[in-house]
Protein backbone atom coordinates (compact mmCIF):
# COMPACT_ATOMS: atom_id res chain seq x y z
CA UNK A 1 0.00 0.00 0.00
CA UNK A 2 2.89 2.16 0.81
CA UNK A 3 4.56 1.55 -2.44
CA UNK A 4 1.64 2.16 -4.14
CA UNK A 5 0.88 5.63 -2.44
CA UNK A 6 4.87 6.31 -3.21
CA UNK A 7 4.15 5.62 -7.20
CA UNK A 8 0.90 7.00 -7.06
CA UNK A 9 3.06 10.58 -5.46
CA UNK A 10 5.54 10.57 -8.20
CA UNK A 11 3.20 9.79 -10.67
CA UNK A 12 1.65 13.43 -9.15
CA UNK A 13 5.12 15.23 -9.23
CA UNK A 14 6.06 13.99 -12.91
CA UNK A 15 2.64 15.14 -14.43
CA UNK A 16 3.17 18.30 -12.39
CA UNK A 17 6.63 19.64 -13.68
CA UNK A 18 5.29 18.05 -17.42
CA UNK A 19 2.64 20.81 -16.68
CA UNK A 20 4.97 23.64 -15.64
CA UNK A 21 7.71 23.34 -18.42
CA UNK A 22 4.47 23.40 -20.99
CA UNK A 23 3.66 26.76 -19.03
CA UNK A 24 6.73 28.27 -19.39
CA UNK A 25 6.54 27.28 -22.76
CA UNK A 26 3.23 28.53 -23.51
CA UNK A 27 3.89 31.85 -21.63
CA UNK A 28 7.19 32.49 -23.47
CA UNK A 29 5.27 32.29 -26.83
CA UNK A 30 2.32 34.45 -25.92
CA UNK A 31 2.85 38.44 -26.51
CA UNK A 32 2.83 41.48 -28.36
CA UNK A 33 5.29 39.48 -30.97
CA UNK A 34 4.04 36.44 -32.85
CA UNK A 35 6.04 33.61 -31.37
CA UNK A 36 4.60 29.88 -31.92
CA UNK A 37 5.26 27.15 -29.21
CA UNK A 38 7.72 25.09 -31.69
CA UNK A 39 9.93 28.61 -32.20
CA UNK A 40 9.83 29.56 -28.33
CA UNK A 41 11.19 25.79 -27.91
CA UNK A 42 13.75 26.01 -30.60
CA UNK A 43 14.84 30.11 -29.29
CA UNK A 44 15.09 28.19 -25.64
CA UNK A 45 17.06 25.30 -26.61
CA UNK A 46 19.65 26.24 -29.20
CA UNK A 47 21.80 28.08 -26.73
CA UNK A 48 22.22 25.61 -24.08
CA UNK A 49 25.16 23.45 -24.08
CA UNK A 50 25.11 19.89 -25.58
CA UNK A 51 21.30 19.71 -26.22
CA UNK A 52 21.47 22.83 -28.63
CA UNK A 53 23.27 21.19 -31.11
CA UNK A 54 19.80 18.92 -32.03
CA UNK A 55 18.44 21.97 -33.26
CA UNK A 56 18.91 23.06 -36.59
CA UNK A 57 16.72 25.85 -37.24
CA UNK A 58 18.32 28.89 -37.06
CA UNK A 59 16.39 32.28 -35.29
CA UNK A 60 16.39 35.90 -36.01
CA UNK A 61 18.32 37.78 -33.07
CA UNK A 62 15.10 39.68 -32.41
CA UNK A 63 13.54 36.34 -30.87
CA UNK A 64 16.78 36.09 -28.96
CA UNK A 65 16.03 39.31 -27.19
CA UNK A 66 12.27 39.43 -26.82
CA UNK A 67 12.48 35.34 -24.91
CA UNK A 68 15.61 35.59 -23.29
CA UNK A 69 15.69 38.92 -22.72
CA UNK A 70 12.48 39.84 -21.57
CA UNK A 71 10.49 37.15 -21.32
CA UNK A 72 12.20 34.19 -19.86
CA UNK A 73 13.04 36.04 -16.83
CA UNK A 74 9.83 37.53 -16.61
CA UNK A 75 8.52 33.97 -16.67
CA UNK A 76 10.99 31.94 -14.17
CA UNK A 77 10.60 35.06 -11.56
CA UNK A 78 6.66 34.25 -11.21
CA UNK A 79 7.70 30.90 -10.85
CA UNK A 80 10.18 31.08 -8.08
CA UNK A 81 7.83 34.14 -6.49
CA UNK A 82 4.70 31.83 -6.83
CA UNK A 83 6.72 28.23 -5.64
CA UNK A 84 7.99 30.81 -2.59
CA UNK A 85 4.74 32.45 -1.30
CA UNK A 86 2.72 28.35 -1.56
CA UNK A 87 5.27 27.23 0.54
CA UNK A 88 5.43 29.20 3.02
CA UNK A 89 1.38 29.84 2.98
CA UNK A 90 2.08 25.52 3.54
CA UNK A 91 4.12 26.02 6.56
CA UNK A 92 1.62 29.08 8.29
CA UNK A 93 -0.98 26.93 7.55
CA UNK A 94 0.96 23.63 9.71
CA UNK A 95 2.44 26.10 11.55
CA UNK A 96 -0.35 27.50 13.29
CA UNK A 97 -3.16 24.53 12.07
CA UNK A 98 -5.09 27.23 10.44
CA UNK A 99 -6.19 26.42 7.32
CA UNK A 100 -6.80 30.06 6.16
CA UNK A 101 -3.40 31.23 7.54
CA UNK A 102 -1.12 32.70 4.56
CA UNK A 103 1.58 35.53 3.92
CA UNK A 104 -1.48 37.99 2.62
CA UNK A 105 -4.14 37.20 5.14
CA UNK A 106 -1.46 37.05 8.03
CA UNK A 107 -0.46 40.28 7.27
CA UNK A 108 3.55 39.41 6.27
CA UNK A 109 3.28 40.84 2.70
CA UNK A 110 2.15 43.96 3.44
CA UNK A 111 4.66 44.23 6.13
CA UNK A 112 7.26 43.13 3.35
CA UNK A 113 5.18 45.70 1.28
CA UNK A 114 5.95 48.34 4.32
CA UNK A 115 9.38 47.85 4.71
CA UNK A 116 10.10 48.10 0.58
CA UNK A 117 8.33 51.14 0.63
CA UNK A 118 10.20 52.93 2.96
CA UNK A 119 13.34 51.64 1.41
CA UNK A 120 12.02 53.32 -1.89
CA UNK A 121 11.38 56.39 0.04
CA UNK A 122 14.81 56.51 1.75
CA UNK A 123 16.09 56.25 -2.03
CA UNK A 124 17.58 52.78 -1.45
CA UNK A 125 15.12 50.87 -3.32
CA UNK A 126 17.03 50.91 -6.94
CA UNK A 127 19.63 49.21 -8.76
CA UNK A 128 21.71 45.85 -8.11
CA UNK A 129 22.09 46.87 -4.37
CA UNK A 130 19.22 48.88 -3.71
CA UNK A 131 17.17 45.66 -4.42
CA UNK A 132 19.36 44.32 -1.55
CA UNK A 133 18.95 46.98 0.57
CA UNK A 134 14.98 46.17 -0.86
CA UNK A 135 14.95 42.86 0.30
CA UNK A 136 16.82 43.56 3.20
CA UNK A 137 14.33 45.79 4.41
CA UNK A 138 11.66 43.87 3.20
CA UNK A 139 12.32 41.31 5.37
CA UNK A 140 13.32 43.03 8.88
CA UNK A 141 9.27 44.30 7.96
CA UNK A 142 7.69 41.06 6.95
CA UNK A 143 9.52 39.17 10.70
CA UNK A 144 8.00 42.22 12.71
CA UNK A 145 4.82 42.35 11.42
CA UNK A 146 4.68 38.91 11.66
CA UNK A 147 5.88 38.39 15.37
CA UNK A 148 2.96 41.32 15.88
CA UNK A 149 0.45 39.37 14.39
CA UNK A 150 1.29 36.32 16.42
CA UNK A 151 1.81 38.02 19.79
CA UNK A 152 -1.74 39.64 19.41
CA UNK A 153 -3.17 36.42 18.20
CA UNK A 154 -1.85 34.15 21.51
CA UNK A 155 -4.28 33.53 24.31
CA UNK A 156 -1.79 32.63 26.63
CA UNK A 157 0.43 29.80 25.57
CA UNK A 158 -2.05 29.01 23.01
CA UNK A 159 -3.20 30.80 19.55
CA UNK A 160 -7.05 31.89 18.96
CA UNK A 161 -7.49 31.28 15.21
CA UNK A 162 -10.21 34.08 15.27
CA UNK A 163 -8.04 36.47 17.08
CA UNK A 164 -4.52 35.79 14.62
CA UNK A 165 -7.08 36.45 11.83
CA UNK A 166 -8.48 39.41 13.20
CA UNK A 167 -4.97 40.82 14.06
CA UNK A 168 -3.98 40.06 10.90
CA UNK A 169 -6.13 41.65 8.92
CA UNK A 170 -5.98 45.06 11.19
CA UNK A 171 -2.13 45.49 11.04
CA UNK A 172 -2.73 44.54 7.53
CA UNK A 173 -5.03 47.58 6.80
CA UNK A 174 -2.71 49.54 8.99
CA UNK A 175 -0.18 49.04 6.85
CA UNK A 176 -1.66 49.15 3.37
CA UNK A 177 -3.23 53.32 5.16
CA UNK A 178 0.83 53.82 6.21
CA UNK A 179 1.91 52.82 2.51
CA UNK A 180 -1.20 54.95 0.99
CA UNK A 181 0.05 57.87 3.38
CA UNK A 182 3.83 58.06 2.28
CA UNK A 183 3.02 57.69 -1.71
CA UNK A 184 0.59 60.87 -1.06
CA UNK A 185 3.97 62.15 0.33
CA UNK A 186 6.28 61.42 -2.40
CA UNK A 187 4.77 61.88 -5.67
CA UNK A 188 7.85 61.66 -7.26
CA UNK A 189 8.08 57.98 -5.83
CA UNK A 190 4.23 57.03 -7.02
CA UNK A 191 4.68 55.20 -10.01
CA UNK A 192 7.84 52.65 -7.68
CA UNK A 193 5.16 52.40 -5.06
CA UNK A 194 2.20 51.53 -6.14
CA UNK A 195 3.97 48.61 -7.93
CA UNK A 196 4.67 47.37 -4.48
CA UNK A 197 0.80 47.60 -3.49
CA UNK A 198 -0.97 46.11 -6.90
CA UNK A 199 2.12 43.27 -7.41
CA UNK A 200 3.69 43.40 -10.74
CA UNK A 201 6.28 41.37 -12.96
CA UNK A 202 6.78 44.28 -15.12
CA UNK A 203 10.15 45.36 -14.09
CA UNK A 204 12.04 41.56 -13.88
CA UNK A 205 15.12 41.42 -14.68
CA UNK A 206 17.71 38.71 -14.19
CA UNK A 207 19.38 40.44 -12.01
CA UNK A 208 15.95 40.14 -9.55
CA UNK A 209 15.96 36.85 -10.28
CA UNK A 210 19.44 35.72 -9.48
CA UNK A 211 19.06 37.73 -5.80
CA UNK A 212 15.24 36.39 -5.17
CA UNK A 213 15.84 32.39 -7.00
CA UNK A 214 18.98 31.37 -4.18
CA UNK A 215 16.52 32.81 -0.67
CA UNK A 216 13.30 31.45 -2.23
CA UNK A 217 14.53 28.21 -2.65
CA UNK A 218 17.29 27.92 0.41
CA UNK A 219 13.98 28.85 2.44
CA UNK A 220 12.13 26.40 0.82
CA UNK A 221 14.05 23.39 1.11
CA UNK A 222 14.45 24.05 4.45
CA UNK A 223 10.70 23.85 4.94
CA UNK A 224 10.63 20.46 3.37
CA UNK A 225 13.32 19.56 5.90
CA UNK A 226 11.25 20.18 8.70
CA UNK A 227 8.20 18.55 6.98
CA UNK A 228 8.15 16.57 10.09
CA UNK A 229 8.04 18.70 13.05
CA UNK A 230 5.05 20.17 11.17
CA UNK A 231 3.43 16.73 11.06
CA UNK A 232 3.28 16.89 14.35
CA UNK A 233 2.18 20.42 15.05
CA UNK A 234 -1.20 19.44 13.18
CA UNK A 235 -1.32 16.78 16.29
CA UNK A 236 -1.92 19.56 18.79
CA UNK A 237 1.32 21.25 20.72
CA UNK A 238 0.48 18.30 23.54
CA UNK A 239 1.50 15.34 20.97
CA UNK A 240 3.84 17.62 19.36
CA UNK A 241 5.46 17.76 23.04
CA UNK A 242 5.60 13.89 23.00
CA UNK A 243 7.05 13.57 19.85
CA UNK A 244 9.92 15.64 21.11
CA UNK A 245 9.32 18.51 19.03
CA UNK A 246 10.39 21.89 20.46
CA UNK A 247 7.39 23.52 19.45
CA UNK A 248 7.87 27.51 20.47
CA UNK A 249 11.78 26.78 18.95
CA UNK A 250 10.08 25.13 15.93
CA UNK A 251 7.29 27.66 15.15
CA UNK A 252 9.94 30.68 15.77
CA UNK A 253 11.87 29.33 12.96
CA UNK A 254 8.84 28.16 10.85
CA UNK A 255 7.74 32.03 11.24
CA UNK A 256 11.40 33.21 10.40
CA UNK A 257 11.95 31.36 7.34
CA UNK A 258 8.56 31.91 6.07
CA UNK A 259 8.70 35.40 6.91
CA UNK A 260 12.18 35.50 4.56
CA UNK A 261 11.03 33.67 1.74
CA UNK A 262 7.83 35.90 1.65
CA UNK A 263 10.10 39.10 2.26
CA UNK A 264 11.94 37.96 -0.85
CA UNK A 265 8.83 37.30 -3.62
CA UNK A 266 7.71 40.59 -2.33
CA UNK A 267 10.41 42.64 -2.59
CA UNK A 268 10.40 41.85 -6.51
CA UNK A 269 7.01 41.06 -7.17
CA UNK A 270 4.88 43.22 -4.69
CA UNK A 271 1.74 42.13 -2.90
CA UNK A 272 0.57 38.74 -4.39
CA UNK A 273 -2.06 37.68 -2.58
CA UNK A 274 -3.89 34.89 -1.64
CA UNK A 275 -1.21 32.13 -3.36
CA UNK A 276 -0.64 30.82 -0.12
CA UNK A 277 -4.14 30.12 0.53
CA UNK A 278 -5.22 28.47 -2.11
CA UNK A 279 -2.48 26.32 -3.54
CA UNK A 280 -2.22 24.07 -0.24
CA UNK A 281 -5.71 23.28 0.31
CA UNK A 282 -6.13 22.43 -3.42
CA UNK A 283 -2.96 20.25 -3.79
CA UNK A 284 -4.21 18.66 0.03
CA UNK A 285 -6.70 16.94 -1.93
CA UNK A 286 -4.28 15.05 -3.99
CA UNK A 287 -1.09 14.55 -1.65
CA UNK A 288 -3.08 14.28 1.97
CA UNK A 289 -1.70 16.75 4.63
CA UNK A 290 1.51 15.11 5.17
CA UNK A 291 4.44 18.23 4.49
CA UNK A 292 6.54 15.85 2.87
CA UNK A 293 4.64 15.69 -0.07
CA UNK A 294 2.10 18.53 0.27
CA UNK A 295 5.25 21.19 0.45
CA UNK A 296 6.75 20.09 -2.84
CA UNK A 297 3.54 19.50 -4.59
CA UNK A 298 2.62 23.09 -3.10
CA UNK A 299 5.88 24.33 -4.54
CA UNK A 300 5.11 23.45 -8.01
CA UNK A 301 1.72 24.27 -8.35
CA UNK A 302 2.15 27.29 -6.72
CA UNK A 303 4.88 28.31 -10.00
CA UNK A 304 2.18 27.01 -12.66
CA UNK A 305 -0.45 29.36 -11.48
CA UNK A 306 1.98 32.00 -10.73
CA UNK A 307 3.08 31.51 -14.48
CA UNK A 308 -0.64 31.28 -15.87
CA UNK A 309 -1.46 34.33 -13.53
CA UNK A 310 1.49 36.68 -14.83
CA UNK A 311 0.30 35.44 -18.39
CA UNK A 312 -3.32 36.19 -18.21
CA UNK A 313 -1.91 39.58 -16.75
CA UNK A 314 -0.29 40.56 -19.65
CA UNK A 315 -2.23 39.17 -22.88
CA UNK A 316 -5.85 39.43 -21.56
CA UNK A 317 -6.39 43.36 -22.45
CA UNK A 318 -3.13 44.20 -24.06
CA UNK A 319 -1.67 46.31 -24.62
CA UNK A 320 -2.71 47.35 -21.10
CA UNK A 321 -1.36 45.14 -18.63
CA UNK A 322 -2.73 44.18 -15.53
CA UNK A 323 -1.29 43.71 -11.96
CA UNK A 324 -1.11 40.36 -11.46
CA UNK A 325 -2.30 40.57 -7.70
CA UNK A 326 -5.53 41.37 -9.13
CA UNK A 327 -5.57 38.32 -10.98
CA UNK A 328 -4.88 36.06 -7.78
CA UNK A 329 -7.12 38.48 -5.73
CA UNK A 330 -9.90 37.46 -8.27
CA UNK A 331 -9.56 33.98 -7.49
CA UNK A 332 -8.52 34.04 -3.93
CA UNK A 333 -11.28 36.01 -3.08
CA UNK A 334 -14.30 34.34 -3.47
CA UNK A 335 -11.80 31.17 -2.17
CA UNK A 336 -11.07 32.92 1.26
CA UNK A 337 -14.99 33.22 1.70
CA UNK A 338 -16.01 29.47 0.65
CA UNK A 339 -13.53 28.74 3.54
CA UNK A 340 -14.77 30.43 6.03
CA UNK A 341 -18.44 29.58 5.36
CA UNK A 342 -17.43 26.29 5.63
CA UNK A 343 -15.47 26.05 8.94
CA UNK A 344 -18.15 28.27 10.38
CA UNK A 345 -21.08 25.36 9.20
CA UNK A 346 -18.52 22.70 10.31
CA UNK A 347 -18.53 24.76 13.64
CA UNK A 348 -22.39 24.73 13.85
CA UNK A 349 -21.87 21.23 13.53
CA UNK A 350 -19.62 20.11 16.08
Amino acid sequence: MKNKSCLLFSAFMLAMVVILFLSILLAVSLGAADITMADAFGVLVKPLPIVGRWVNASYDEVYYSIVWGIRLPRILLAAIVGMGLAAAGTAFQGMLRNPMADPYVLGVSSGASFGATISIVLGIGSGFMGLAGSTTAAFIGAVLTMAAVYTLGRAGRKSSMVTLLLAGIAVSSFLSAMVSFMMILNHDKLESIVLWTMGSFAMASWTSLYISFPIIMFGSIVLWFMSKEMNALLMGDETALHLGVDVNKVRRLLLAVGSLITASAVSVSGIIGFVGLIIPHVVRLFTGPDHRRLLPAAAVSGAIFMIISDTLARTAMAPIEIPVGIITSLVGGPFFLYLLVRNRNAAYRG
